[in-house]
């Protein structure tokens, strides 16, 4: 074993490329697999600390891919401490590297995905919940910069877990913000848009001196953007509010993806029906993964506008042939009736259907104050009958 630590040792000073990949290859008389298992552990330490604490090795030998592959081997089989955590000093290098210089951002989130951590203050392996929190929003970034969004919700959910445990978290406002962003680029990733115009919005609102007013601006466009792309329903109809009262809302109109949003989530907020024509500008801005074809045949945003209009229709009809309602939607009659019946299945429409005539009947939601003035009339014809009552005897 000390001969081949002392080729590694020499390998690394020399920068003998061939040499090391020959000690962690699978034959030869240089091979580390001609010592038992502990040594090999002992092996592969050895050699990240000596790149890690080379002066000339590192970072040029991460341009030799067989050399990042002998980190990758010597990074799966080590003890269960490496001193100084160089282990963990090499995976932040490596990380670095694929990002900056191969745009590999898959590699670069398992590379440091698998670093150790620990919240013992006595390891070697202790990070800060500000530290951790930082390594699992690097990881979220860089999948949803590969659009690989299940692992990217995986690591922002746990940076969720730790982001609370954050000591003075007003010393680390930039940190909060990341995660905050990335969280909400993950639910936008994942379609849960209402929860994910709901933080948009949040973060649009933030007063700090980190985030400067056109930042702020696109995070209020993806909150109108997600919200125009919500299912229908009440708390769709809460968060339109919200972004429809921000009163830099019409700024919007001067960015030219999002040059149309504010006019459609107008009418949305306000029940108007929307034509398709009015919807171009605002579809040729949506990505990719907004414009994904529904299990129904319909587009994300076809389906909306559709259940929009819908709730739109009911407000100026008390009922509706299905054979006009479709003109209206832009569907076909059979596809009008589709949709009917799944939104007042699922809660989001208050009517019957009487497909005997192809009729679409609307039940009119009770106002607040005829539901009062309705209260009040019942309670004084109750107290009416107990006075008579009294009365009588």
């Amino acid at each position: 074993m000390d001969s081949i630590s002392g080729t590694i040792e020499s390998a690394v000073k020399n920068n003998n490329y061939d040499a090391l990949a020959a000690v962690f290859s699978m034959h030869g008389p240089q091979s580390w697999q001609n010592v038992g298992q502990g040594e090999q552990r002992s092996l592969a330490a050895h050699f990240i600390k000596a790149a890690v604490s080379s002066d000339t090795f590192l970072p040029q030998a991460f341009g030799s891919m067989a050399m990042v592959n002998v980190m990758n081997v010597a990074l799966g089989h080590l003890p269960s401490t490496v001193e100084n955590a160089a282990d963990s000093k090499l995976r932040q290098m490596l990380f670095d590297y694929k990002v900056n210089e191969d745009a590999d951002f898959t590699g670069a989130a398992r590379i440091l995905g698998n670093m150790r951590m620990d919240d013992s203050d006595g390891s070697v392996y202790y990070v800060s919940p500000a530290e951790k929190c930082n390594v699992y929003v690097k990881i979220a970034e860089c999948f949803l910069e590969e659009d690989e969004t299940v692992d990217a919700d995986a690591a922002v959910t746990k940076a969720g877990t730790v982001v609370e445990s954050i000591p003075n978290p007003e010393q680390h406002t930039a940190l909060i913000l990341r995660y905050k962003s990335t969280y909400a680029r993950v639910l936008d990733a994942n379609r849960k848009f209402l929860q994910a115009a709901s933080r948009y919005h949040d973060l649009s609102q933030s007063s700090t001196d980190l985030i400067d007013a056109d930042d702020l601006l696109q995070m209020l466009g993806r909150a109108a953007t997600c919200a125009i792309l919500a299912p229908s329903g009440p708390q769709r109809q809460r968060v339109l509010g919200l972004v429809f009262k921000d009163p830099r809302l019409h700024q919007l109109d001067a960015i030219p993806s999002f040059e149309a949003h504010s006019a459609i989530l107008s009418k949305m907020y306000k029940h108007q029906v929307l034509r398709k024509e009015e919807l171009t500008k605002f579809e040729s801005s949506l990505a990719t993964h907004q414009q994904a074809m529904m299990g129904d045949g319909l587009t994300i945003m076809e389906r909306s506008v559709i259940e929009h209009n819908m709730i739109a229709v009911s407000k100026l009809y008390r009922s509706i042939y299905f054979t006009e309602l479709g003109l209206v939607l832009g569907v076909s009659r059979n596809k009008a009736e589709k949709v009917a019946a799944t939104m007042i299945m699922d809660g989001g429409l208050n009517g019957s259907i009487d497909q005997v005539d192809g009729l679409l009947n609307f039940e009119k939601e009770e106002s607040p104050q005829a539901f009062r003035d309705k209260s009040i009339t019942s309670f004084c014809g109750e107290l009416n009958r107990i006075s008579d009552m009294i009365q009588a005897e």
